[in-house]
Formats: structure tokens, C-alpha cells, sequence
């Protein structure tokens, strides 16, 4: 399949709702996998892609975590919503891994996934969370696009 950018955004969508699925049920990684490709079109979607960042997340769950906690202003990560939570983890996952991705892209993609599926306003929340991982994660690519 032909690498196209509509793809690697199906690929981010499914990885989303696979890591809320997750992160709601805790069943395992592979069931969640195996549900995704019966219910999904998968011959429109990155599946190389939607199986790195399904399992880096959860992979990388932890040290993830680690990276955005400091930016979630007055509250606490057990208080994110599960969409916006599954959001952050996905992008700030790209950021510190797939450097092949700008991270302008990232985060719009993350708008657009939190607009969707989020809570109303959520998306300002996960830019403004978003914007903090990029600077930390992608300090010479931000300043770069600043000047």
C-alpha cells in the first residue's frame, strides 16, 4: 500500500480508540488488535503504523505519562477524560518517537481526534498540553518554525 497521509490519519484514529478500549477494559493488547482489524476497514489504514503506536503506547505508557503529567494545569491524569488521555498518549508517543513526523502535524492531528471524539472544549486542553510536550521534546524543530 501506497503511504498516504489519509491512511496514517485512520491509523491514529484506530490506535486512539484501541487505547481507549484499553484503558477502559484492560483486555489484552492482542484481543484489542484482533477486535480492531474485524471491525475496521483496515485496507484503507497505515496498519504498520496503527500497530507501532498501539503498541509503543502501551509500551511506553509509563515514561509517557511521565512527559505530559507536568503540563496537566490543576488537575490530576486520573482526572483526563479517556479520550483526551488516549489522545495525549498517542501524540506525545509520535513526538518523542517518529521525529519523521512534524510535530505541527501531531498536534493537529490531535485536535482533530479530540474534536471528534473528545468532550467540548477538550482539544483546547490537549493543544495546550500539546504545545508544552513539543517545546520540551522538539526544541530545535519549534524555535525553527518561531523565526
Amino acid at each position: 500500500m501506497k503511504l498516504n497521509a489519509a491512511a496514517r490519519g485512520r491509523a491514529r484514529r484506530i490506535s486512539m480508540q484501541a487505547l481507549y478500549q484499553w484503558h477502559m477494559t484492560g483486555n489484552a493488547l492482542h484481543m484489542i488488535e484482533a477486535e480492531c482489524h474485524v471491525e475496521n476497514d483496515m485496507s484503507k489504514v497505515d496498519t504498520e503504523y496503527f500497530s507501532e503506536l498501539f503498541h509503543g503506547v502501551a509500551k511506553q505508557k509509563s515514561e509517557l505519562d511521565a512527559i505530559f503529567t507536568p503540563y496537566l494545569v490543576g488537575i490530576t491524569i486520573e482526572q483526563v477524560d479517556p479520550i483526551s488521555l488516549a489522545v495525549l498518549r498517542l501524540s506525545t508517543y509520535e513526538m518523542k518517537n517518529r521525529i519523521d513526523v512534524p510535530y505541527r502535524v501531531v498536534i493537529n492531528e490531535a485536535i482533530n481526534l479530540t474534536k471528534k471524539y473528545g468532550a467540548a472544549d477538550s482539544h483546547k486542553f490537549v493543544n495546550g498540553v500539546l504545545d508544552k510536550v513539543a517545546a520540551q521534546l522538539r526544541e530545535p524543530e519549534v524555535k525553527a518554525s518561531r523565526s
